[in-house]
């Protein structure tokens, strides 16, 4: 469920996104190969009907230049957060940058897998990344103005 609720813009299309999880897997079990892990196929089952339902809100990708993901920001602004905070900050972001950063920094999907589960270039997921890290970045500055100081 938390995996779905990463993703998902409500509980109630997060608890949706699950039952349709657990019946796929359900439906599919006697196809699974072993490849990966029972759980890593299952996380991927999720995050795909996840994605689906923010596809089926018609939620339009930015498209962005290769120049504008060059944002910067600073690797030590999370140092002083505790990992629910993290998590209710990824929750605030806008789909687009919430989906981007779960795949990419959480999933561990690359941008090239990203770019061809979304249907998006590997450029507007880059971009997409960092400004999601640099909203992050800006929450936890007003919720830490001074880090440095502690």
């Amino acid at each position: 469920m938390s995996l779905c609720l990463r993703y998902c813009q409500n509980q109630e299309e997060a608890e949706d996104a699950l039952m349709e999880a657990y019946v796929k897997i359900y439906d599919n079990m006697k196809t699974f190969r072993y490849q990966s892990s029972l759980e890593t196929w299952m996380r991927r089952i999720c995050v795909n009907i996840s994605i689906n339902k923010i596809r089926a809100r018609k939620f339009n990708w930015q498209d962005i230049s290769e120049n504008e993901y060059q944002i910067g920001y600073d690797d030590h602004a999370f140092d002083q957060v505790n990992v629910d905070q993290i998590m209710k900050f990824i929750g605030k972001l806008p789909d687009g940058y919430r989906t981007i950063f779960n795949m990419f920094a959480i999933e561990g999907y690359s941008h090239k897998e990203i770019s061809e589960t979304l249907g998006i270039d590997e450029g507007t997921s880059r971009s997409q990344l960092a400004k999601a890290r640099k909203v992050l970045q800006s929450m936890l500055h007003q919720l830490n103005p001074n880090p440095h100081e502690q």
